[in-house]
């Protein structure tokens, strides 16, 4: 079979494939979510859902520093990696071996189209199109009012732009980000987050981790503008983690 990444790559698959290498780590836990846990033989050291499965599974190195030798040595016949994690060059080299599937997921429409054609090319149709309906309902839009901050990074502070995955995830839950003018994680200060006057400021827990100390530092600064604690991982994880788990704490 012939499929097509969401790259425009065509990839040459010849049977359905029993031996996966997910470098993605929200791609790993969907493959789990589509009953494929057992055709998993490799993952990465971020790969943390469900239960940490590179404890199980050979860990071949993180999204950026891939252990190409050892990737090559499982004979995957599948590979799942994504234009924004992975570094490109080690994408290319690890492509002359084996079939790489390439994923760019710019919204929520991306993510639901990835979700659908993995579980084509691995013949879990099916349960894809149920994670999809879940999802789907989980996350009706809702409309933008609550203008928001979103900040991922400190020292120097960075927050979101409008061309991010993240960005549409906010819009989509009701948030107006503050900073949709810009372009991908632009470094901002507490000074402009105050001048920008948001209704809240969420703090993500990853990747950088902020704590409940971070938000009362920067609740101490911005005396009249709510700050709260986010999990990055609803924010930033396309694929199904939104079913596992709230994007707000209480």
């Amino acid at each position: 079979m012939i499929y097509n990444d969401q790259l425009g790559n065509q990839i040459k698959i010849n049977s359905t494939p029993s031996r996966i290498v997910s470098v993605v780590p929200s791609i790993t836990e969907l493959l789990y979510d589509l009953g494929l846990g057992d055709k998993v033989v490799g993952c990465t050291k971020f790969c943390v859902h469900p239960n940490k499965p590179y404890l199980t599974k050979t860990m071949i190195g993180g999204t950026k520093d891939l252990n190409i030798e050892k990737i090559l040595q499982l004979k995957p016949d599948l590979i799942l990696a994504n234009k924004e994690e992975n570094i490109k060059e080690q994408i290319e080299l690890l492509s002359e071996s084996a079939p790489v599937w390439l994923s760019d997921v710019k919204n929520f429409e991306d993510s639901l189209s990835m979700i659908e054609q993995i579980g084509q090319i691995t013949s879990s149709s099916k349960q894809a199109t149920e994670i999809v309906k879940q999802l789907n309902s989980t996350l009706k839009p809702k409309r933008p009012s609550i203008k928001v901050v979103y900040l991922i990074w400190k020292d120097p502070y960075m927050t979101v732009g409008g061309d991010t995955y993240i960005s549409n995830m906010l819009n989509r839950c009701g948030y107006i980000n503050v900073f949709a003018d810009q372009n991908r994680y632009p470094s901002i200060t507490l000074q402009e987050i105050s001048d920008a006057d948001p209704d809240v400021v969420l703090l993500s827990s990853e990747p950088y981790p902020f704590n409940k100390e971070h938000l009362k530092s920067i609740k101490s600064v911005l005396k009249n503008t709510e700050v709260r604690l986010a999990d990055g991982e609803f924010f930033s994880w396309y694929g199904s983690r939104q079913l596992h788990v709230k994007p707000i704490e209480s």
